[in-house]
Parts: structure tokens; C-alpha cells; sequence
């Protein structure tokens, strides 16, 4: 056979890449995939390279992708520090259920149990944060674990999958193979009996509630969705950063549930006498802690849908447990006929008037008046602005009074990782260049990340950052004192001029210190044309829309 028939194990990498519809991946780029990068070079016409500044940053990338498109997200690293931190990326991955494929360059198999330059056993350090973690030795082979890849990111329960890659099965010839067949989705479906009980027991009900959510969810099965619970005429809540399953100006909507919930939503949830959880996995932050509902048994009749059956039954044991894609299920709930008489009649208005009591700004300490910032953001900005954010006591004041009002336009970590906000927001401008991306983000948050600016001036994508400056690990200080009153210790922060740090960058900058001078600075920002921070200043001792650091200092004492 002549070399022309001959390809290497990088080349098929690529190609399969190409085969499977990978539209961009992210990196920084290694020694360790140099042929990789070889190979990516004659496909600018197919993939993206999109190069990072840090590897934490090319993960979140790819994991906000996955979400954003319900298909893989695709990174590549280099072996030890850069899969290491790789791996922040990874396990957001797996805590939110989103399609993700890491590759990761490894070194060559003839060094492999040396303890060789930056080896490491990906199979152990993985293990328990992706659904497959495999290492590809023999490049014949490279189609076939591509496949496996994709098909599990997306398969069920959605997630990462790791692949390790030697250095030297990159470079190796071999006969040259087409690619697998591309990759299809492969979910179940309800039956016909499970739809059969689904109706009889929510007909039954005197107080339902519906919680929705989690990953899997298509534009189409949100709007099936819609349409089943404007028929029944049920009260929704959204799980914890899943707002955007349903537009929160619908009449039906009733508050997010998570952190900070509307307490009478909790009571809502508690007082429910059938409860339809379609999607989450009913974790810590979506049961307020596991307290929200009894375990195992709720007192609640408890309809669960979920994609993987490993969820149903992990902690709550439902009355009746359903596996399902959110497409299969929504678009038979679409068609589900509701009772002739709704003994719930009216809930769904009354859940809704309390949110939108709720949603109403609360003054706050200080000259910026953060809950009346988001109300005007929601007035000003189109509806299919997308909104990203890390983890802090900021992003209450986002998740409370912003109005989600479309699908797909909440992009932010149930993890609670920080540092997400700002190198999501770029993953987003990239699959999005027409649409507003805006990152909010913690001082402390910001700075996790703040790096990646450098990549949304390379490459052009005018996210507009918007920092929220109390100069402290701001939740870390609310915990410490409602547990250690008066003993702060380790949460304070000394920050850069933010503006001036933008402008280094060749970004635009400016510097917001009331309320009335917010929109003027987003107008400019926006003007620029350019990536944009906008540092707001806001007292340290508003802790969150709810309560100030005194109110909580006070609680610890007690």
C-alpha cells in the first residue's frame, strides 16, 4: 500500500472531529498535540481553533457550547497542568449533565509508567467526573472511540467523556479508514401506560406544581412544554439556573427554585399534593439543601422525569419515576388532554402575581441599585440576549429580578464554579455574533478569569463584562458571618482599577457608581463595538438583595 493510502492516528482525530459536526474546539496548545494542531490547520474551512489563555478557560468554553447547543463541546489540552486544569471545566460538565469531549495530549506510550514529563493516569484522575474516560493507543482505532465519545456525551443523561491521546499514536501512519457513521442522540421514550398514570395522577390533584429544568431540552420541547401547561393550567417553577426553560413573563411562571428562593414558593412546593419534577435531578440547590421535600419519600405525590435512570430514585423515590428525553416527553404532553374540570383552577395566576411581587428591585445599601439595573437591562436588551455568570451573592440580584424570556439565553454553572461567566459569555458571542452576550461577574469571579478578555479581543467577539466590585469573596463573607460573627478572616480582596485593566487589553472601559448611570455606560459599551467591562461599585456590606451583612451577623449571634 503507497503512503498515500496511509493517514496518521491525528489525522483521524480531525477528520472525525470534521464527521461529527465539530464546528469550533478550544485550546491552548502543547507540545504533547502539536499533530493535532497540524491537522486542524487544513480544516479552517470546517473548525475553529479558538486558542485560550488558560486551560480552565478552552473547558468552560467548550461546556458552554454544550449547553448552549446540545451538542459536544470540544476542548484540547496537553497532558498534566493543562488536563488539570482542564478539569474545573469537566466537572461542570458533569454536575450540569452538558455533552462535553476533552482531549488531551499524552505522552508517548513507550514512557507510559515512568512517572515520564507530566504523565499522568487520566482512567484514575477522571474516574468519578465523566461518564468515560478512555486513552486511545492504537490509531486504527481512533474512529471507532470517537464515535463511542460522542455517543455517550449525548446519550440519556448527557456529560464529559475524556480522551487521552500519545503523542507518538498521533504521528503514527496507518491505513487510512473512513470515519463512523456521525453520531446520533439515542434517548428513551415513556410509554404509553407511564403518559396514562402521568394524567391520571395530575387530574387527581387538588394543589399540582410542576418543577422544569435541567439539560436535554430542545426549542421545540419548550414550547410543548408550554402548550401542556397552559391546557392543564399549571403553576411552574424553574430549577436553579434553568430559568430560561420557560419565558418568565408567561402567566404560568412562578419563580426560579433554588438559592434564595421566593418563600412562598417554597411553601408552594411544600404544600403541593402533586409534584411533576420534569428534567432536574432534584440535587442540593433545586431541594434547598434536601430540606425543600422529605427523604426518601416525599409527601407529595412525586412524578419524576429524568434522562438517565441512575437519577431516578437516587435520593427521592418517586410515585412515578420516568425515563425520558425532554423531547419525548414534552411533545407527548403537548398532546396530553387535561380534566373537564381543573380543581386548580386560578394557581397558576396567583403563583405568578407572588412572583412577580417578588421580581420587584429592593432598595439596597448605597448609590447603585442593583435589582432596578436588571430590570432595566430586561427592558433594554432583546429578548434572545444571552446572559452568563459564575458564582457569588451577585448573580441573585441577576436571578431574581432579570426576566428570562427566552430559551437558551441563561448560561451559567449549577456547580457553583467560579470563574464560568466570563469565558462562557465568549464561547456564546462565538456561536452567536448577532446576538447581545453579557457576563456578569463577582469581583473575586472576574478575576478567575478575567484573562480570557485577551481571547475576546483576538478574536473579535464584543462581549460586554459586567463586574460586580465589593472588593471581597462576597458569599464567603456572608457565610462567615452568620457562622463566626465579627471574625473576618481571608475574604477580603485587594482589586486592580478595572478600567484600566480593560483598556490594557485594548478593550472598552468604564466605571458605574449609581444607578442612573448604568444605562449610559452600557449604551457606550455597546457603541464600542469592542469587548467591555463595566466595573459597578456596590457598598461590602449589601450581602444580597435579602439581607445585609449586620441583618446576617445578627442571625449568627442568635
Amino acid at each position: 500500500m503507497s503512503s498515500a493510502d496511509q493517514t496518521t492516528g491525528a489525522r483521524l482525530v480531525v477528520d472525525a472531529l470534521v464527521h461529527h459536526g465539530v464546528e469550533r474546539v478550544f485550546c491552548v496548545p502543547g507540545e504533547s498535540f502539536l499533530a493535532v494542531l497540524d491537522s486542524l490547520h487544513d480544516e479552517t474551512d470546517q473548525i475553529q481553533t479558538i486558542v485560550c489563555r488558560h486551560e480552565a478557560g478552552a473547558a468552560n468554553m467548550a461546556e458552554a457550547v454544550g449547553k448552549l447547543t446540545g451538542r459536544p463541546g470540544v476542548a484540547v489540552v496537553t497532558r498534566g497542568p493543562g488536563a488539570t486544569h482542564a478539569s474545573i471545566g469537566v466537572h461542570t460538565a458533569f454536575q450540569d449533565s452538558t455533552p462535553m469531549i476533552l482531549l488531551i495530549g499524552q505522552c508517548a506510550r513507550d514512557h507510559m509508567d515512568r512517572e515520564a514529563f507530566q504523565e499522568i493516569d487520566y482512567r484514575r484522575m477522571f474516574g468519578q467526573m465523566v461518564k468515560w474516560v478512555a486513552q486511545i493507543d492504537d490509531p486504527r482505532r481512533v474512529p471507532e472511540y470517537m464515535s463511542h465519545a460522542f455517543h455517550v456525551a449525548t446519550a440519556g443523561r448527557p456529560g464529559p467523556v475524556v480522551l487521552a491521546l500519545p503523542e507518538d499514536m498521533l504521528t503514527e501512519l496507518v491505513d487510512a479508514a473512513a470515519p463512523a457513521p456521525a453520531y446520533q442522540r439515542v434517548a428513551a421514550s415513556p410509554s404509553s401506560a407511564q403518559m396514562e398514570r402521568l394524567g391520571e395522577l395530575l387530574s387527581s390533584a387538588k394543589k399540582p406544581l410542576v418543577i422544569a429544568g435541567g439539560s436535554g431540552w430542545t426549542s421545540d420541547a419548550t414550547q410543548d412544554f408550554a402548550r401542556f401547561i397552559e391546557r392543564w393550567k399549571l403553576p411552574v417553577g424553574c430549577a436553579f439556573r434553568y430559568q430560561d426553560t420557560l419565558n418568565n413573563e408567561h402567566p404560568n411562571y412562578a419563580g426560579d427554585v433554588g438559592l434564595g428562593i421566593n418563600p412562598a414558593l417554597a411553601a408552594r412546593i411544600r404544600d403541593a399534593d402533586v409534584l411533576f419534577v420534569l428534567g432536574p435531578r432534584m440535587g442540593e440547590s433545586t431541594t434547598g439543601g434536601y430540606t425543600l421535600l422529605e427523604i426518601p419519600k416525599t409527601k407529595q405525590t412525586l412524578i419524576h422525569v429524568h434522562q438517565g435512570a441512575e437519577e431516578l430514585g437516587r435520593v427521592y423515590s418517586a410515585d412515578l419515576p420516568i425515563v425520558s428525553g425532554m423531547p419525548e416527553i414534552a411533545s407527548l404532553l403537548a398532546e396530553l388532554e387535561p380534566p373537564a374540570q381543573i380543581a386548580w383552577e386560578g394557581s397558576a395566576e396567583t403563583a405568578h402575581a407572588a412572583y412577580i411581587e417578588w421580581r420587584k428591585p429592593r432598595p439596597m445599601l448605597g448609590d447603585v441599585q442593583l435589582g432596578e439595573i436588571m430590570r432595566q437591562l430586561a427592558e433594554k436588551i432583546p429578548a434572545d440576549s444571552i446572559l452568563t455568570n459564575g458564582a457569588g451573592n451577585y448573580a441573585t440580584w441577576l436571578h431574581r429580578h432579570y426576566s428570562y424570556r427566552q430559551f437558551r439565553s441563561q448560561v451559567a454553572p449549577t456547580s457553583g464554579a467560579m470563574g464560568y461567566g466570563v469565558p462562557a459569555a465568549i464561547a456564546a458571542k462565538s456561536l452567536y455574533p448577532d446576538r447581545t452576550v453579557i457576563a456578569f461577574a463577582g469581583d473575586g469571579c472576574f478575576m478567575m478569569s478575567s484573562h480570557e478578555i485577551a481571547t475576546a479581543m483576538q478574536y473579535e467577539l464584543a462581549v460586554i463584562f459586567i463586574v460586580v466590585n465589593n472588593a471581597q469573596f462576597g458569599t464567603i463573607r456572608m457565610h462567615q458571618e452568620r457562622h463566626y460573627p465579627n471574625r473576618v478572616h481571608g475574604t477580603g480582596l485587594t482589586n486592580p482599577d478595572f478600567v484600566a485593566y480593560a483598556k490594557s487589553f485594548g478593550a472598552h472601559g468604564e466605571r458605574v457608581e449609581t444607578t442612573d448611570a448604568f444605562m449610559p455606560a452600557f449604551d457606550r459599551a455597546v457603541a464600542s463595538g469592542l469587548p467591555a467591562v463595566i466595573e459597578i461599585r456596590i457598598p461590602q456590606d449589601q450581602s444580597t438583595p435579602a439581607a445585609t451583612l449586620e441583618q446576617i451577623r445578627q442571625q449568627g449571634k442568635r
